[in-house]
């Protein structure tokens, strides 16, 4: 049974990469070169040389494989898992590809940054790392390293209700204020306490997460838990995964979660955005506007800021990627709040594209969990120094000194 479940998973993961799904296409192809020259892309799923260092490795992609060797097969389907057939994962960074950079030359570039303003404090880059659950799955050190790794980049995080560390200790090892994802539950007090929770430790935004409506269909993932020869209940009581019970997670740790049924309010009205605007005295962000309606509703109702995201194509399987929705959701809001941008983000030239649309920042999911599984702390660092380097590289090439000088006739969309 055993072996035949593992045949599948075989298939499964060929058929994948064969699509290019699961970020494998970005991770150890260029489909540009696979077509012109026929080379078979097995080819390259192995390095020349081991990796044994984090500053070994060429690019964001490349940490891919080297996080898949280091987990056991549930924690790293638990990372490349989307939703259906994953096509959503592979939407969100093949279509980076359709949007082409238009390079000016004749610039001063003599003094160029990244520097930009975000919430009124200055950044060194509009890189940001994203929500990440459950990152003890992926590394003993879990969201310490990434808020170490932020830390030592002057770079902002967000961490994730769900994250295997408080808010307080992630803070302290930031050094700065977080920003706090929230999963806002069906229980009011559930979601009051953990707001209170994360203002009293110094969180300066709170990001309601709107795209988690309920069951999700995560079959990579499945597939996955099947070859899986752990007893996966050492870690999770009477296999219960539910970040609000068995065992709780660590913003859940001393609330009473005994009404809580599901991660989003049976009811996400415009009422129930009231009401949380209502409670949340920093800046409220909502993440996971995709729509010109949603974004309406976002500034109609007091938002101060959205991101365009899909959950990393983990939560629904609409094909649409988050670089396109991008100039759905700025049209309706006009620069009157921040538009923050993640999902499939991996190249320094995905982070210029997004920024010329008129994104302000730019969140990373996958490739920082990639890093921490790979080799800890330093794998996140070297995921946040290529991805800068990548974007100071192309701001030179396109002669836009400063981010504010990357605007929209940068870019064009190769399909129109």
């Amino acid at each position: 049974m055993r072996r035949r479940a593992t045949a599948r998973y075989t298939r499964a993961m060929k058929r994948r990469t064969l699509l290019g799904s699961l970020a494998l296409a970005p991770a150890f192809w260029s489909r540009a070169l696979a077509e012109a020259v026929g080379v078979p892309r097995d080819a390259f799923l192995k390095p020349l040389a081991p990796t044994t260092a984090a500053s070994d490795v060429l690019n964001v992609m490349d940490f891919e494989p080297l996080a898949r060797d280091a987990l056991p097969p549930a924690h790293f389907g638990y990372i490349a898992t989307g939703a259906d057939d994953d096509g959503t994962v592979v939407r969100n960074h093949a279509a980076f590809s359709d949007y082409e950079i238009r390079a000016r030359r004749f610039n001063d570039l003599s003094h160029l940054t990244t520097a930009t303003t975000i919430f009124g404090e200055r950044w060194t880059s509009p890189l940001y790392l994203s929500a990440v659950s459950a990152m003890r799955a992926f590394h003993p050190e879990a969201e310490l390293a990434a808020a170490r790794a932020a830390k030592s980049r002057n770079t902002q995080m967000m961490l994730s209700t769900g994250a295997d560390t408080g808010v307080e200790d992630a803070l302290a090892a930031h050094g700065a204020p977080l920003w706090q994802q929230l999963y806002a539950t069906n229980d009011w007090d559930v979601t009051t306490a953990l707001v209170r929770r994360a203002e009293r430790a110094g969180c300066t935004a709170i990001f309601l997460t709107v795209d988690s409506p309920g069951a999700r269909n995560n079959e990579t993932l499945k597939r996955a838990m099947r070859i899986d020869n752990r007893d996966c209940n050492a870690c999770h009581v009477n296999g219960n995964h539910n970040m609000w019970a068995g065992p709780k997670r660590a913003m859940f740790a001393d609330i009473d979660t005994s009404r809580v049924t599901g991660l989003a309010p049976a009811a996400l009205t415009t009422a129930y955005l009231d009401r949380l605007r209502g409670l949340v005295k920093v800046k409220l962000v909502l993440k996971g506007v995709v729509t010109s309606e949603d974004a309406q509703i976002a500034i109609n109702h007091g938002a101060d800021g959205v991101v365009v995201s899909n959950h990393g194509g983990r939560n629904e399987e609409t094909l649409r990627a988050t670089i396109d929705c991008l100039p759905e959701v700025l049209g309706v809001l006009r620069g009157r709040i921040p538009v923050f941008l993640d999902g499939g983000v991996r190249r320094g030239t995905d982070i210029f594209k997004a920024l010329a649309m008129g994104a302000s920042g730019v969140g990373i999911g996958r490739p920082q969990a990639w890093g921490l599984a790979a080799f800890g702390q330093s794998g996140v660092e070297a995921v946040l120094d290529i991805l800068n380097t990548e974007l100071t590289t192309i701001m030179r090439q396109a002669g836009t000194p400063t981010i504010a000088s990357i605007r929209p006739e940068f870019v064009v969309n190769a399909k129109r």
